[in-house]
């Protein structure tokens, strides 16, 4: 069907516009939305028959070449002007591969299994969900030998490890470009060969004879990180002493935490011998949840897991005795690995046993009750402001959409809601409370009634002053410490799983967050839909969050072994906050 050419009025103007008669109501608000500016929410367009509604057909409105429609409604001051774009568009079977896969919302690249290397496909696929490892690892520069043009060329088709750089941390480097330049499963030769050379127990061979035996993914992610550490490193002369430049890794800046421990013998003797508490600091890269027959969540193995008897000499009892050892978080890193420890040496079989019991995990994890008094004392006051200023943009958006759906009439169509009755008396006692405060003989006259652009902007105020005053609670040690966890809250990203009941044997897998859809305008990501990119190899798949409530354990199915996640960030403060 031909488009229908119609004059659309708005604010004294005419605008000639094609109406496409296959397309709904929708589409039609936004083409005038290019034009007029006004958002397709804020239109008000007369048709016959009443407003025009988003899913109304336009074929079946009768419009006649040259119609005049009448459109009501004004921008809401934050609307973006539309303009042309800068690139010339390119439709997808134009794209290489590489454009292709670089586009927002593309399917991630998978990783070929070369021989029982699911532990490390699913160990890669998770540390590439960092995105300042990324960037990270783009400025490092590969030095000696193994940076030859030949073995460049080599690694360019994914055939390094045939005498190419053995170097792990460029490897890495190469192969995360190369997955971000693809669709298809990629073959991680390079870097498996720069693995087995770093750390020869992954080349060890299985005891049938017949390949590569199967790996801990909590021992390949362990060996990787702590190269990382090593390799990651810039000069930093700020601090030190008389311009001395000190070396900085990147993992303990991103993924290092601090722990305050006291070790204190458990036999009463020392202590009335007079034996101290013994007070230490140590880094740590990964928190351990234990599992025993009382474990049932997160919050269970990571309380065991601070707590450890150690058997060393008391000097004063002349012999060996018990000591504990309880540690305290001092330093909360932006990226936190945790790791079940499911996996026990068994003597009778010779192999690492799995623990099956089922223990459940949050998708957002509060850590403060297992911090020192100081770091809760700073943190506590930021994540109470957090959650009450989440409730607050909650409401607002209840708020916003349920004034919407007044405005389309949809809410006489389909009925009052399960929570209309609690709304309707909660205004009808603010009502009652306004009354009794007004004067007897206030008229109708005095009143004053608000535009949806000042409630809207009322709105938005209140939000930016909660957020200016949350920020001001933040400690300027803390807020200068770009690495740190400064909210004391973190939201789930990443989840590494094995299937099967032995770490010698089984298949892992892992689960990576999807990111929200970039705005092209602002360049900041888009509300998540909550959805999972599932990496199992070569085959990449989208789920949906209740799969990941799926992988607590109870049997040989896939169970989390090790989780990351992501420090929740203080919010960003927007200026342009129009007041009417």
């Amino acid at each position: 069907m031909a488009s229908i050419p119609v004059i659309v009025k708005h604010q004294g103007k005419k605008h000639e516009v094609e109406v496409d008669a296959t397309s709904n109501g929708e589409t039609f608000k936004y083409q005038l939305f290019s034009i007029t500016g006004v958002e397709p929410e804020r239109q008000k367009i007369l048709v016959k028959g009443g407003q025009l509604k988003d899913d109304a057909d336009m074929s079946k409105l009768g419009l006649k070449p040259n119609q005049t429609i009448m459109m009501l409604g004004t921008p809401s001051g934050d609307a973006k002007v539309i303009e042309k774009p800068k690139d010339k568009i390119k439709f997808l079977e134009d794209m290489d591969e590489a454009e292709a896969a670089q586009l927002e919302g593309a399917t991630p690249a998978g990783l070929q299994n070369l021989g029982n290397t699911c532990y490390m496909n699913s160990t890669l696929q998770t540390l590439r969900s960092i995105p300042e490892l990324q960037e990270e690892l783009l400025r490092y520069s590969t030095s000696g030998a193994g940076s030859s043009s030949s073995a460049n060329q080599l690694s360019q088709f994914g055939l390094g490890g045939l005498g190419a750089s053995t170097d792990l941390t460029g490897s890495l480097r190469d192969l995360f470009k190369q997955m971000s330049e693809t669709q298809q499963g990629f073959p991680p030769l390079m870097f498996l060969n720069a693995l087995r050379t770093a750390f020869p127990q992954f080349a060890q061979k299985s005891k049938d004879g017949h390949g590569y035996a199967q790996q801990d993914a909590e021992e390949a992610w362990s060996q990787i990180v702590s190269q990382l550490r090593q390799k990651l490193k810039w000069k930093d002369t700020a601090g030190s002493d008389e311009g001395k430049q000190a070396e900085l890794s990147w993992i303990d800046k991103y993924m290092a935490g601090k722990f305050e421990s006291v070790m204190e013998c458990d036999e009463p003797a020392a202590k009335e011998l007079g034996e101290e508490p013994i007070n230490s600091e140590d880094l740590f890269f990964k928190l351990n949840c234990h599992i025993n027959v009382e474990t049932n969540h997160l919050r269970d193995g990571l309380a065991a897991g601070l707590k450890e008897q150690i058997e060393k000499r008391s000097e004063l009892l002349g012999r060996n005795a018990l000591y504990t050892k309880t540690s305290r978080i001092a330093r909360l890193p932006k990226h936190l690995p945790v790791h079940f420890v499911r996996f026990d040496w068994r003597r009778d079989t010779n192999k690492k046993a799995k623990i099956m019991r089922k223990v459940t995990f949050p998708e957002e994890l509060d850590v403060l009750e297992f911090c020192t008094d100081d770091l809760r004392k700073l943190l506590v006051p930021i994540r109470d402001k957090i959650r009450d200023l989440r409730k607050e943009e909650l409401d607002v958006e209840r708020a916003r959409k349920r004034q919407k759906r007044m405005k389309a009439g949809e809410e006489n169509d389909a009925g009052p809601t399960a929570s209309e009755p609690l709304a309707k008396k909660k205004a009808a006692a603010e009502k009652k409370e306004e009354t009794k405060k007004a004067p007897e003989d206030t008229e109708m006259a005095d009143v004053e009634y608000k535009t949806d652009a000042q409630i809207e902007a009322e709105r938005a105020a209140s939000i930016l002053a909660a957020k200016k005053e949350l920020l001001a609670l933040v400690d300027p040690t803390l807020g200068a410490d770009e690495g740190a966890n400064q909210t004391g809250l973190y939201e789930l990203r990443g989840v590494i799983t094995h299937q099967g009941a032995s770490a010698d044997s089984g298949h892992y897998t892992s689960f990576v967050k999807k990111l929200g859809a970039k705005d092209p305008a602002t360049g900041k990501r888009k509300e998540e839909d909550g959805n999972w990119w599932w990496f199992n190899d070569e085959k990449v798949s989208e789920v949906d969050s209740e799969r990941i409530q799926t992988l607590s354990g109870g049997g040989q199915s896939h169970s989390a072994l090790i989780l990351l996640y992501r420090a929740v960030p203080l919010p960003v403060v927007d200026e342009d906050v129009k007041m009417t």
